[in-house]
Order: C-alpha cells, then sequence, then structure tokens
C-alpha cells in the first residue's frame, strides 16, 4: 500500500511537471482491439540500422507470420493471431494474456517500450499500469490523445517479474514488431528506454542518446526514457519533456502552451 501511495504521488508531481492537474482518472475506455484495427500496408523498407549481432544470430519467426495480403485489416489479424499462438520463447509458459499493441488505425505517431507488466498481462491492453498513467498524462501533454498514437512493447507477453526481456526473446517477438511498424509506417517513433533502443536500432546508453534523432527503415526515431523510469528518478522528467517537444518538432506540431 505504502508503495502504491509513493506511486500516486509521484504521478501528480510529474503530472504538473507536464503542465497537467491531477484529477481521479476512470478506468480507461478500450481501444478497438487490435485485431480490430484498420492500417495502412506499406511494403517493408530496406533496414538503415543492423541489428544487434545477438539477435541476427537469434533464430527469426518472420515465417510464422503470413504473406502481407494488402488488406490492412486481415495484416493485422494476422500478426495479432501469430502472437496469440506464438510459443517460440519461454514467455508463453507464464502468460495471461498476449499484449500485441493498440492504437489509432493510421498513427503518426509510435510509442514502444520494453514489455508487458502485470495489469497488462491481464488486460491484453499496453501501457494501463501506473507507467501507463504517466504516458497517458505525457502524450495529453503533447496536445495529443492515446487514441492518436499507437503503442506497443518489444516484447507481447510479461517476463517474469517485470524483468527485462532476453535477448532470445527480443528475438522471438521482433518479426512482429517490425510488421506492425511496416504496416503502420508512422512519422515518428518514440523508444521509451534501454530495451527498445538496443531491439531496433542496437544502440546501448539511453541516458547519453535520449533525444538524439535516429532512424528507423527511414522513420525518424526519438530515444526518451520509460515512464517507469521517470516513476522512480524523477530528476529525468524535464529531459523527457524536452525529448517530446523534438518528438512534436518533427511532427509538425508546436509544443503547446503551458
Amino acid at each position: 500500500m505504502g508503495e502504491l501511495l509513493d506511486n500516486l504521488k509521484q504521478l501528480v508531481d510529474l503530472d504538473r511537471t507536464f503542465g497537467i492537474e491531477f484529477q481521479g482518472k476512470p478506468a480507461p475506455t478500450p481501444l478497438l482491439p487490435v485485431s480490430k484495427a484498420l492500417l495502412t500496408h506499406v511494403a517493408p523498407v530496406r533496414q538503415s540500422v543492423s541489428p544487434p549481432a545477438a539477435l541476427s544470430s537469434a533464430p527469426r519467426l518472420a515465417a510464422s507470420l503470413p504473406a502481407a495480403s494488402g488488406l490492412a485489416a486481415a495484416d493485422l489479424d494476422a500478426i495479432a493471431a501469430a502472437v496469440a499462438r506464438c510459443t517460440a520463447c519461454g514467455l508463453c509458459s507464464g502468460r495471461t494474456k498476449t499484449v500485441p499493441g493498440e492504437g489509432a488505425t493510421s498513427p503518426e505517431l509510435v510509442f514502444i517500450g520494453e514489455g508487458p507488466g502485470a495489469d497488462e498481462d491481464a488486460s491484453g491492453r499496453p501501457f494501463v499500469g501506473a507507467a501507463g498513467q504517466l504516458l497517458d498524462k505525457m502524450i495529453v501533454a503533447m496536445g495529443l490523445q492515446r487514441s492518436d498514437v499507437f503503442i506497443c512493447n518489444v516484447v507481447k507477453c510479461r517476463p517474469p517479474s517485470n524483468r527485462a526481456p532476453e535477448p532470445d526473446e527480443i528475438a522471438s517477438c521482433l518479426p512482429y514488431l517490425e510488421a506492425q511498424l511496416d504496416a503502420l509506417k508512422p512519422k515518428v517513433i518514440c523508444l521509451l528506454g534501454a530495451t527498445p533502443l538496443k531491439a531496433l536500432l542496437g544502440l546501448s546508453g539511453i541516458t547519453r542518446i535520449h533525444g538524439q534523432r535516429q532512424e528507423w527503415r527511414g522513420i525518424p526515431t526519438i530515444p526518451t526514457f520509460h515512464p517507469a523510469y521517470l516513476l522512480r528518478n524523477t530528476e529525468a522528467k524535464k529531459p523527457a519533456w524536452d525529448d517530446l517537444k523534438i518528438v512534436l518538432s518533427l511532427l509538425g506540431r508546436e509544443t503547446p502552451k503551458r
């Protein structure tokens, strides 16, 4: 109970940093299940950054995904169904639900986190716990709504005790994430924390690299701190907001007045 109260207090403090006064928040209204979303499919583009050696040498599961049909809804159904069937790594043995991701059908912006936590594992939805509440408020501070963006994780099943995913677990899930991004074709990708930075770009050092423009398959990509990190390290809240302002500039949007 004490830890929960501490998290709530940190959320209030961080809300004020992002220019938002705390109000009691009802349970989020579920968005369309990812299997029902209508995404625009695009042909894969040559990747501009080589994947980490540990991942490129691991077994890849792209073969488990049916070939693109050209029908966006059918393609996304295939991704979600493949994720639900997946037993490629040990994470499948402890999951309650897979968490493929959710959000806008044609988003300008995609947020990518590390992996589901307990709340996400129970609900099948990404970022619905304390870190998810903070992410929602960060998105609102940008002048957007959760329904305007797409939110997902590198791995689609919860790692035990919320530990970081292992390289083989990341390699098993990466084809699903890549297929989602190829279909969504966002204008900007925002990486939340060290795990997506390593998985997609092969880079380490989030505290050094955050806010620096990268590219994934020609899409501008901005790394920043994971909301869970911000709950534990409030001194990172200002640089995180500065990173989000860079995202807004890449989207051609003005930073909302606070």
